[in-house]
């Protein structure tokens, strides 16, 4: 359960620095986990803004699961700078690879077939158009692993990103269980709401053949 700590601010600013932008409550900065500045680069102003109304719109408690953007942002500020933790998550990340759910295909039934082609088979070939690297698609989960040249290419595309997209690629690959949807998400070939239907196109099927269930 989340901590029921009270909203104990009472404005939220943004602070344009020499080194950078700052998110303030009752103009003072924001902290990390580790107690570090949360502070963006200057160009990121769209994120900071983001990360401001993230805490303008906690109400009464402060609910954890509502600051997404300030989350992700601490992680990059925290973690993503040492090379360790880093080499660590790529390690992570690619494993993904071998079990990514876009790379499951089913031939029944039909529509999960048809979202299947609609949101999978374009990216698999953005994936493979722009990484120059084969992707295969299974249709079991057993013993089936993507070629080392694959794992190669893609492990040293994630080894070139900054801290800020490195934060943001954990985050989406665990959110997907999918590497290539958080790939292309990170690499801005997938809008969020686009990166939300490719991940739940297995459901979907579901609910187009069953209907909604609401939570009892």
């Amino acid at each position: 359960a989340e901590n029921t700590l009270k909203r104990f601010w009472k404005t939220v600013g943004i602070d344009i620095r020499n080194d950078g932008i700052a998110v303030t409550l009752d103009k003072r900065a924001l902290k990390t986990p580790s107690g570090n500045t949360l502070l963006l680069p200057k160009e990121k102003r769209l994120a900071a803004t983001a990360i401001a109304n993230e805490w303008e719109n906690q109400e009464i408690f402060l609910k954890q699961h509502a600051l997404p953007m300030t989350s992700i942002t601490a992680r990059a500020i925290d973690a993503f700078r040492d090379e360790a933790t880093r080499e660590q998550v790529q390690a992570t990340l690619l494993n993904y690879l071998d079990t990514d759910t876009i790379c499951f295909h089913h031939d029944d039934p039909p529509p999960l077939v048809e979202l299947q082609q609609k949101h999978w088979e374009p990216l698999l070939e953005w994936v493979r158009a722009t990484y120059g690297v084969e992707v295969k698609v299974f249709d079991s989960v057993l013993l089936h692993s993507q070629p080392e040249q694959t794992k190669k290419v893609l492990g040293n595309v994630i080894a070139q990103m900054d801290p800020w997209e490195m934060a943001a690629m954990e985050r989406a690959t665990y959110v997907t269980k999918s590497f290539l949807i958080a790939l292309a998400l990170v690499k801005r070939h997938l809008t969020v709401e686009q990166a939300a239907l490719a991940a739940q196109v297995e459901v979907e099927s579901q609910i187009q053949r069953w209907g909604e269930v609401e939570d009892s």
